[in-house]
Parts: structure tokens; C-alpha cells; sequence
């Protein structure tokens, strides 16, 4: 196991880096290089979830179906995911520089593409490409922070990275929801463009490290294991994001990708184990410390983008808000990030790097854990204070997972470990939003039916109700009073499953934070980011 290590006294320090002082301290350039490539990694998350709150728009605009008009955002996803491990390879060799460059060049251009399309079926394509180029983004911006920084700026600039990370999924479905209403769907994607451009012209020229890419290694490519980890990728994302619709593996599509998949993944370990140059590298995860990171991003990221479809969820089924107010309801998590990305920096520096983690899962359970109470309700002011607390808890929680996760890897290893650790947490999300359809669909049908069977017309104030849903209906002019009030029953019926469902869910994520809560004590203690680690094989 790798860990970080104090130089000798007596070994003569390394010159900085390009673009350093000989304090260490970066210059302006790369200051502002650095800007350019954390606002392009916003953009590249920003989309995943910028479309959520606009998809009946867009199904309008294109005349699509409710199966077609999902795929807009399941093809983003399921390109990405493909292109977040394929990046470490793609970085050594042609370099991070050059990755990243191209990645924002092809994301501008596909952008645009998006905004042009007539066809459902052109959307989803130019989503896919736009997923995938963008996708190198991410991992890149990781990369790149230890090679223009150093590890001695590592934990402020983790601060930094991490707020990015998290703000931009939460801000998504608000910012696209406003566009959406104020212009149109287009706009979702053509605010891309002219920041698309000046990121990629900007990242060219100033951006300078030394990198070492190997161009030899593309003539080396293991196409096999590329293919393989496509299929495994894609094909997961898939059952994930298309299992509790299509009813899990009682659909035979759900079932022929997960044949593929499992397929896919024997193929993809044998040439890890086997190929001269795999197109992934698993080395990182011999590292205990990266491993439980790795694992806790995940959770994490159930956290971050199961909490982000499950509020809206609520807020637009159950309180039937707009758009608009529900971006302003959830804004609250956004706003107690932004003030507790500070506050995860100066603790980061100031106490036990684990101690933070637990306390910030410590923190998500707490907010799930008070949700557990929710009514039909509930709005703004009952859900501030756990969006507060869950805002708190995730800047907490990424600011030490990512830590823990780097902070003890040798540099070499640097470049594979952040795609590596990216797909972890995007994977963790979808996982928990998968986790999360199923637990409601299944759980609102269990109360449901107990609900159904205490609503007896025979009990008198389930009788006095019906009397006054019909009295109501004659007085509107319904043609079928009775039949409107036996409705209006079970819309009230199947309203108060939905809310008790989610109230099981979070109780569940509650559990589930809190178990991870626990594991951060039990890992070896990090070194700071100001204690060189060796640069080994």
C-alpha cells in the first residue's frame, strides 16, 4: 500500500513545475488557464442535468415519445460514463492539454449540433457525442490540478474542484428550467457556445506542465478491451437508467444488455490481466485508501444526484410546483455549499481528514433522517433545514473523500485514478436514482394497497368524505358526481403512498450514510498534500 512520504533532508528539492514561481506559488497565467479548465468540467456537468426539467419541451419541439424523449438524457449518460475511465489512457497518451482541449472543442461543436436538430433521433445522437467528448473533461481538470499546483495548493484546490462538482448537478434542473421558460429549449445548449470557444482557445494557449504524453500508445490501442469497457459501461448505465420502466429483467432488452455486459466484463478483466497496454488500469485500487475512497464517492454520489432527482420528484408530484419554484426550493442546498466550501477548506487543513468525512456523512444522514417525517405539506420551510444540512454534509464529504482518495497515491498513478474515481461517483448516482425509482415503486404500491383497505365506505369519515367530493361534483356541473368523488379518492389514495414511499427512501439513504459514516476511522491517516509522495512504478 502506498503512502505519502516526507522527503529526506538531504535530497535536493525538485524545480518548479511550469508556471510556478520558486515559491511554488502559480502565476497569474496559470491561474486563469486553470479558471478556464474548471469552468469547462461546469459545463461538462452542468448537462447532465440541465435538460431534466425541460424534457416536455423538448419532446413537444421534436414530436417525440415519452420512451424517445428519455433517451436524451440516458444517452448523455451512458456516453460519458464510457468516456470517464477511457480518459486516463487518452492522457498519457497525447496528454492532458491536448484532451482537454479537444474534449471542449467537440463538446462546443455538439452543442450547437443540439440546438440545431429536427429530429428526436439527431437529439440523441448529438447528446451522445456531446456526453462523450465532454465526458474527458472531468478527469482531466483533477489531473491537471496536481501537475499546475502542486501538492502543497492540493487541499484549496480540491475546495474549489469540489464545489464545481456539486453546484453545478444541483443549479442544473433550476438554470434549464428559467431558459426554458424565458427563451426556449434551445438555449439550453447554445449558452455553450461562446464560452465553449473561449475555454478551448484559452486552454491552448496558456495551459503549459510538463506532461509527458506518449503518442505511441495509440498505435498500442487494446481496441478489444475498448470495445469491452464501452459495452460494460453503456450497457450498465442502461439497466440502471431504463431498468424500473421496463420492469427490470422481465423485459428482454434489459435482459440481452445485461448478458453483454457480464460478457463484456470477463472480456475487459482478461485484458486487463493480459494486454500490453490495457485501456484501463486498476493499480490505484491497491492502494486501501483510494479503494474506500473510490467506495465512498459512490455513496456519495447517491447522495448527490439521488438527492437531486428525489426533491424535485416530490416537489412536482406531490406539491405540484413549477419549474421555477422548484429550482428556487431546491437552491437552498446550493446556497449552504457555496458557505461551506470555505469552511470544508479551513477544516481540511485544520483536523483529521477523516474526521471530516465522517462528520459529512454524518451530516447526510441527519438531513435524510429528518426527511423521514414528510407530508403532503411540505414545502419551502420544512425542507430548509435538511437541504441546509445536506449542503453542508456534501462539501464536507467531497472535500475528504477526494483527499483520502489522492492524497497518498504516488504521481504516477495520478492520471488513471481520476477517471477511475469520477466513474465511481457518476456511477453511485445513477445506482441511487435506480435504487430510489424502484424503492418508490415498489413501496408506493405496498401502501397503497393498505391504504385501500382502511378507505372503507362503510367508516363514517371515509363516507362523509365521498358525500362531500359528490356534493362538489354536482355543484361544478360533472356529468358523473359519484365517479368524480371515487376518483378524487384515489388520487388522494395514491398521493399519500407516494409521499410515505419517499419517506422510506429517505430513512434508507439515512441508514446507508450513516453506515459510511463509520468507515473513515478505520483507514490509515492520509498524509497532508504538502508531504511529497514518491514518484514510483
Amino acid at each position: 500500500m502506498s503512502t505519502a512520504v516526507r522527503l529526506d533532508p538531504a535530497d535536493a528539492p525538485a524545480p518548479p513545475a511550469p508556471g510556478l514561481s520558486d515559491t511554488g506559488k502559480p502565476d497569474a497565467a496559470t491561474f486563469f488557464a486553470f479558471t478556464l479548465m474548471a469552468f469547462g468540467m461546469f459545463m461538462a456537468i452542468l448537462d447532465i442535468q440541465i435538460v431534466a426539467a425541460s424534457l416536455g419541451q423538448i419532446q413537444a419541439g421534436l414530436s417525440a415519445s415519452a420512451d424517445e424523449i428519455a433517451w436524451v438524457q440516458t444517452s448523455y449518460l451512458i456516453a460519458e460514463v464510457v468516456m470517464i475511465p477511457l480518459s486516463g489512457f487518452l492522457s498519457r497518451a497525447i496528454g492532458i492539454r491536448l484532451l482537454f482541449v479537444l474534449s471542449c472543442a467537440g463538446f462546443t461543436l455538439a452543442s450547437l449540433a443540439c440546438a440545431l436538430v429536427t429530429s428526436i433521433e439527431g437529439m440523441i445522437a448529438a447528446r451522445a457525442v456531446q456526453g462523450f467528448v465532454g465526458g474527458a473533461m472531468i478527469p482531466t481538470v483533477y489531473a491537471a490540478s496536481f501537475l499546475m499546483f502542486g501538492r502543497a495548493r492540493q487541499a484549496r484546490v480540491t475546495v474549489a474542484i469540489s464545489f464545481i462538482v456539486t453546484l453545478a448537478p444541483t443549479i442544473g434542473p433550476a438554470l434549464g428550467g428559467w431558459l426554458t421558460g424565458v427563451l426556449s429549449w434551445h438555449w439550453l445548449f447554445l449558452i455553450n457556445i461562446i464560452p465553449g470557444v473561449f475555454i478551448t482557445a484559452g486552454v491552448a494557449l496558456l495551459v503549459r506542465f510538463d506532461d509527458h504524453p506518449d503518442p505511441s500508445l495509440l498505435r498500442r490501442v487494446d481496441l478489444l478491451g475498448l470495445v469491452a469497457l464501452s459495452l460494460l459501461c453503456g450497457g450498465f448505465v442502461f439497466i440502471l437508467e431504463d431498468g424500473t420502466r421496463r420492469q427490470w429483467f422481465d423485459d428482454e432488452a434489459v435482459r440481452a444488455v445485461a448478458a453483454i455486459a457480464f460478457a463484456s466484463a470477463l472480456i475487459l478483466w482478461w485484458r486487463i490481466r493480459n494486454a500490453p497496454e490495457p485501456i484501463i488500469s486498476l493499480r490505484p485500487f491497491t492502494n486501501l485508501n483510494f479503494a474506500a475512497g473510490a467506495l465512498m464517492g459512490a455513496v456519495f454520489g447517491i447522495g448527490l444526484y439521488g438527492l437531486v432527482y428525489l426533491y424535485p420528484l416530490y416537489l412536482g408530484r406531490v406539491a405540484n410546483l413549477s419549474s421555477q419554484q422548484i429550482g428556487t426550493t431546491v437552491f437552498v442546498t446550493g446556497l449552504f455549499m457555496g458557505l461551506g466550501a470555505p469552511l470544508a477548506g479551513f477544516l481540511s487543513t485544520r483536523i483529521d481528514i477523516r474526521l471530516l468525512a465522517s462528520m459529512g456523512f454524518l451530516l447526510l444522514a441527519t438531513s435524510t433522517f429528518i426527511t423521514t417525517n414528510i407530508t403532503n405539506d411540505w414545502r419551502f420551510e420544512q425542507l430548509f433545514w435538511p437541504q441546509a444540512l445536506r449542503g453542508l454534509g456534501i462539501m464536507c464529504c467531497i472535500v475528504s473523500v477526494s483527499v483520502m482518495a489522492f492524497a497518498t497515491l504516488p504521481q504516477v498513478m495520478i492520471k488513471d485514478s481520476t477517471g477511475l474515481f469520477t466513474l465511481f461517483r457518476n456511477l453511485g448516482g445513477a445506482v441511487g436514482i435506480a435504487i430510489i425509482n424502484t424503492m418508490l415503486a415498489v413501496r408506493t404500491n405496498f401502501h397503497q394497497a393498505r391504504l385501500a383497505e382502511s378507505a372503507n365506505p362503510a367508516r363514517p369519515e371515509i363516507a362523509e368524505r365521498i358525500e362531500m367530493m359528490t356534493n362538489m361534483g354536482i355543484a361544478r356541473g360533472f356529468p358523473d358526481p359519484e365517479a368524480f368523488a371515487l376518483r378524487a379518492l384515489a388520487n388522494t389514495i395514491h398521493r399519500e403512498a407516494l409521499v410515505m414511499a419517499i419517506a422510506d427512501a429517505f430513512l434508507v439513504l439515512s441508514i446507508v450514510f450513516l453506515c459510511f459514516a463509520l468507515i473513515p476511522p478505520f483507514l490509515k491517516k492520509p498524509g497532508t498534500f504538502s508531504d511529497p509522495a514518491p514518484d514510483t512504478h
